[in-house]
Formats: structure tokens, sequence, C-alpha cells
């Protein structure tokens, strides 16, 4: 492999879709179910326009690009090391025509405004609150989880801002955070439409959730079937199996 695209600290990963791969770092954030669970709640039509928030290592874009006909994929993160190296895999990939990183802060929403509005908005944010729990000692790590570079209001005006009239929002976040997601979208003007709940297996509480919605939509919120990680045996599920193509 061409030495400017894969460097020492990194590793590269085969996707086990369509041939893709990703550039890692091997020691810091790596993507994880949750970033793999977005992409396959996200339901994109073809020709649409994605914008992927908190764009880490560009994970969403490249599984996005390889479940569905989107038209255009930007990933969008602030960290300039981690969009260094989403580009040399879109490189690597050979998908310069579909798949875009920018090195951007989703606050500033001048930036935001300058740029076409998309079909569908996608994002893995930093889950915990800022001053909760303990924070990584790797910085980049700690941007990934905590709510330091961007706070939950934050990722929502953003996806306000660059979200056409009736797009649609796709994020994964904690059930913890719920309320304060709900509230938070409709108070932005994105309407939560669909949430699913997901389980490490079917006898325990829910440690993620998966929410829809839409941007000026109607009042009207559906739930589905939980997603279980795991069968009783241990076992992953049937779902994320073939959410993996196993």
């Amino acid at each position: 492999m061409n030495n400017n695209l894969l460097k020492d600290n990194e590793t590269l990963d085969d996707l086990q879709l369509k041939g893709l791969c990703i550039i890692q770092k091997k020691d810091a954030f790596r993507f994880g179910v949750d970033a793999v669970l977005l992409a396959n709640f996200a339901r994109v039509k073809r020709g649409a326009r994605v914008i992927d928030l908190c764009s880490g290592t560009g994970i969403v874009p490249f599984i996005l690009s390889g479940k569905t006909q989107a038209g255009k994929i930007i990933g969008i993160e602030i960290q300039k090391d981690m969009v260094e190296m989403s580009i040399r895999t879109v490189k690597f990939n050979n998908m310069e025509n579909i798949i875009e990183f920018v090195n951007r802060d989703l606050k500033d929403l001048n930036y935001l405004k300058s740029i076409p509005k998309a079909d569908v908005v996608t994002v893995n944010p930093p889950y915990k609150l800022k001053g909760s729990g303990i924070i990584n000692s790797k910085e980049k790590n700690a941007i990934a989880r905590h709510e330091i570079c961007c706070e939950l209001e934050d990722v929502i005006r953003a996806a306000k801002t660059v979200l056409r009239d009736n797009g649609k929002f796709y994020m994964i976040h904690r059930p913890d955070r719920m309320a304060d997601i709900i509230c938070t979208m409709r108070q932005h003007g994105i309407e939560p439409k669909f949430i699913r709940m997901v389980q490490p297996s079917v006898n325990k509480a829910p440690n993620m959730l998966l929410i829809e919605g839409q941007n000026n939509g109607g009042r009207f919120l559906k739930w589905g079937v939980p997603v279980y990680i795991r069968e009783l045996d241990g076992s992953y599920s049937k779902e994320i199996d073939e959410i993996y193509g196993r």
C-alpha cells in the first residue's frame, strides 16, 4: 500500500462491505457498534445528499456509501488529524466522487449556512455530559465521548441549519439523555418521529437509543421493536449478524 495512505500508528480494517476498508489509529478512538447501528438505521434515498456530523474516523459515511445509493456524503469533523486520515481512506477506496470530509466546527453556523442543504443528517455525538464521569487521558478519545467541543444542543442546532425542509435527522445516543434529546429537537423544529432502543441482550436494560427526526415535521412519534445485540446464550442476534453481513 502507498506509504502516503497508511502511517505507522494506523491500521487498515476491512469493513466486510463491498470491499471497503477504513484507516484507523491504533491507540486513539476506533469505531464501535453504535456507528454501525446508526448507519444501518438511517434511511437514505437514491441520489440523496447526506451530511454526517461529528464524523470521527468517517465510518458512517463509508458504511452509507456501501449500503445506499446516496449521491453525496459529507463528513464534518473538528479534529484535523481525523479528517486527514478520513481523506486518505476516501483515496484508498477510490470514492472521491461520493464522499468528502471537511475540518470544521459544527458550531460555525456561518459555514453551515453557506453549504447546500442536506436531505439527511446523521450524527453519533459525544454522549457524556461535560464534567461527568472519568475523562479519558487521551484528548481525542475524550472529545469523542464527552461534550467537550460540542453539546447536544450544538449538534441539533447544526442539524437544523443544514437540513432542507422535511429532511431527516438520525442520531444514536444514550437512553438517560432521552428527555433532553426530545425536548431539544422539538425546541429547534426537528420533530421526533421514530425511536428504537438498543439492548445488550433481551434481559438487559437499553444502553443506546436510535432516533429519527424530521425537519418541520408534524407531531407523531412511533416506537420500533428493540435492537438486541446478543442472545441469552451470548451469541450475536440475527439482526446484528445481518447488519454486519455475516
